[in-house]
């Protein structure tokens, strides 16, 4: 919906009735949705990792791309005439902001769903659209194209890539003696993600909002904004919580910083939907341009939803010719929308990504939110692209509210096979300090929400005792003789059934003996004897299972009854308690001899390639000094020595493919 819906299209319009997204995932299937609705048909494109992606199946037709993937612009266009597509939307990523792809689509008289391959160049190179923002009379960071022109700038300083986003070949450097290294891997970074190792560096604000405003403009020379977005929560400078409109922001800003912008944008002469990104510094209230991201970007659900305006559907009116048919002051705001972007990837081991199976997904049907997500149950998580799952967006009249509502969509969601940082999203949205919109770029290191799900010793109790008696209701399901008899029934005295079960590093046995009445009587042990080391059984709880399922049970604990989904996976049950899915791991009776770990032995954080192994065996070595580089999903990390010793065994080479928890190389302790 837009505020021209009776705006009819001009003689110079182009009727768009076949789409190809040149994209996966969560983009692909939203671009779909939208240009349903306008009737108009949908291609997909796809590679071999992807073949069985929810995105695939949503599209009217399907076309594999061969070894260039998503990135083989001539592979894509040729797609598209063959499917007859009269135009190709990109998403964002891959193909988004290649000015070069954007020309050969237009050369092919298929309709560009985004601005020119003019503007496109011009921004795709951060120097270069800093200098027109200078010429727009934008206000800028001090910055330097000399990667050694550090005195210019001063400390701290981010070293970015010039052809960058998302995050990729960015570093912060303290001081001097960090930026020879942090230059290296930036550039390593950036040409390996964008194929363009150019870097410049840029002054530095430890405590700043990052605020952008979302433009649209057609080929008619009509111009508006559509307010603001904070995107300050950041980890490896990627955003993972978006909002609109800003804590901060109030009216007289909002207009300074949509000025700012659509100056800009009138310099540019620009299309299509954009965003002009700025740097707010909270101490002195001054904002500085960043950035033009000449897509839609990630985060374009919160600007929807508090404008009721479809980006998508805006887009493509745009590329069919047709003008805006309103101005600034059709725009209005109405309430608070937060977006939490749902990750496979782990916030207690420093955010690293995850890879696996989603044995269990399922989102909730209340509260009312809208959910952008890329994955189904059983859909594989790989190290090939971006690990994000899901984006799930509340929309409420306050911000208290919004973030109260996703929260608990997040905690509602049944989620299991992968780590995530839901746990993470939803302790975010719940802390003080988020609620008070203390939200600057050092939001997570100063605030530092739960990086887990922190469940208290009888919430854990719980979730066990529900595994337990899951299990129970399954073996009787599975039962081929004396199905009429009780699990465990016995025609003696006999002591209580009992299964043990590992959630992260702890364990927990829950005892139980079912009676007469089908209950269950729950048994808890006394403390060791002092002189004979011997526990006493305890009855000290009661369990009722009302309904059994496949896939959960209504269970009534001690008076408190819930219904609770479960997931089985092999020897690991996924089970919902209040706040997320606990993952227990049923251990097995007896437990064969094995191994054990190799002393020293460090291993791969996640899946991914060899980049740099900078150690031989012999080698003495300090704690924190990094000793493998490995890149997944376009990003590096280090492994470092955790302490001072000599290394033993190299058993890894640069160029080879690691899994996680593989291992890379042995160090023997200093002084062993």
């Amino acid at each position: 919906m837009s505020p021209s819906t009776t705006s009819a299209p001009t003689a110079a319009s182009k009727t768009i009735t076949t789409i190809l997204v040149a994209n996966r995932g969560e983009i692909a299937r939203r671009v779909f949705r939208t240009a349903r609705s306008m009737g108009m048909r949908c291609v997909a494109v796809y590679v071999d990792a992807d073949a069985l992606a929810p995105f695939v199946a949503d599209a009217d037709e399907s076309i594999r791309l061969d070894d260039g993937g998503y990135l083989d612009g001539d592979a894509v266009i040729a797609a598209a005439k063959s499917a007859g597509a009269d135009a190709i939307h990109p998403g964002y990523g891959f193909l988004s902001e290649n000015a070069s792809f954007a020309s050969k689509v237009i050369a092919a008289d298929i309709a560009w769903v985004g601005p020119t391959p003019k503007v496109i160049e011009e921004m795709g190179d951060k120097l270069a659209a800093k200098r027109i923002a200078i010429g727009a009379n934008v206000p800028t960071l001090p910055s330097s194209d000399d990667a050694t022109g550090a005195d210019d700038v001063g400390y701290p300083l981010l070293v970015k890539a010039a052809a960058g986003g998302g995050g990729k070949g960015m570093r912060i450097v303290e001081s001097a003696d960090d930026l020879t290294e942090s230059v290296a891997a930036a550039q390593r970074e950036a040409k390996n993600a964008f194929g363009d190792d150019r870097v410049f560096l840029e002054r530095y604000v430890p405590r700043a909002r990052h605020i952008e405003i979302q433009i649209l403009g057609d080929e008619h020379g009509g111009l508006v904004h559509l307010g603001e977005r904070e995107c300050s929560i950041q980890r490896r400078h990627q955003k993972i919580v978006e909002e609109s409109p800003s804590p901060v922001v109030n009216a007289v800003l909002r207009e300074r910083m949509g000025e700012a912008a659509l100056s800009l944008a009138r310099e540019l002469g620009y299309q299509s939907a954009g965003t002009v990104e700025f740097l707010y510094d909270e101490t002195t209230e001054d904002f500085y341009f960043l950035e033009v991201n000449t897509r839609l970007q990630v985060e374009h659900p919160v600007t929807e939803e508090v404008t009721s305006i479809d980006l998508v559907r805006e887009q493509l009116r745009i590329a069919a010719g047709e003008p805006l048919g309103y101005n600034q002051d059709a725009i209005s705001f109405s309430g608070h929308a937060i977006e939490a972007r749902l990750y496979a990837e782990d916030p207690a081991s420093g955010f690293l990504p995850d890879t696996g199976r989603l044995v269990a997904y399922v989102e909730p049907t209340e509260p009312t939110v809208r959910w952008d997500s890329g994955v189904a149950a059983n859909s594989v998580v790989g190290v090939d692209f971006d690990p994000m799952l899901a984006k799930v967006v509340a929309h409420a009249p306050t911000r208290t509210e919004a973030a109260g509502r996703l929260a608990l969509a997040l905690e509602r969601l049944h989620l299991g096979g992968v780590i995530t940082n839901r746990a993470f999203l939803a302790a975010t949205l719940r802390h003080p300090e988020f609620l008070a919109g203390q939200t600057t770029t050092d939001f997570i290191d100063r605030a530092n929400p739960d990086r887990s799900l922190q469940l208290s010793d009888p919430e854990s109790y719980r979730a066990a005792v529900c595994v337990a008696l899951w299990l129970q209701g399954r073996n009787r399901d599975d039962a081929t003789t004396q199905a009429s008899m009780p699990t465990g029934w016995r025609n003696s005295l006999m002591p209580p059934q009992s299964v043990e079960l590992r959630v992260g590093d702890s364990n927990t046995v829950v005892e139980y003996q079912i009676c007469r009445d089908g209950s269950f009587t729950l048994y808890s042990r006394s403390e060791p004897d002092e002189e004979t080391a011997e526990t006493t059984l305890i009855a000290d709880g009661r369990a009722v299972v009302h309904t059994w399922r496949a896939d959960g049970l209504d269970i009534e604990i001690d008076g408190r009854r819930q219904d609770v989904a479960v997931t089985p996976d092999g020897d690991r049950i996924h089970v919902q308690v209040l706040r997320g899915t606990l993952t227990f791991d049923v251990l097995p009776r007896f437990v064969p001899p094995g191994g054990g770990e190799v002393t020293g032995g460090l291993t791969a954080p996640m899946p991914g390639a060899v980049l740099d192994v900078r150690c031989v065996v012999g080698d003495a070595v300090a704690s924190g000094q990094v000793l493998i580089v490995l890149e997944a999903m376009k990003m590096e990390h280090h492994v470092s020595a955790p302490f001072d010793g000599v290394v033993t065994e190299v058993r890894v080479e640069t160029g080879e493919q690691v899994d996680n928890g593989e291992m890379l190389l042995v160090i023997e302790k200093e002084g062993e």
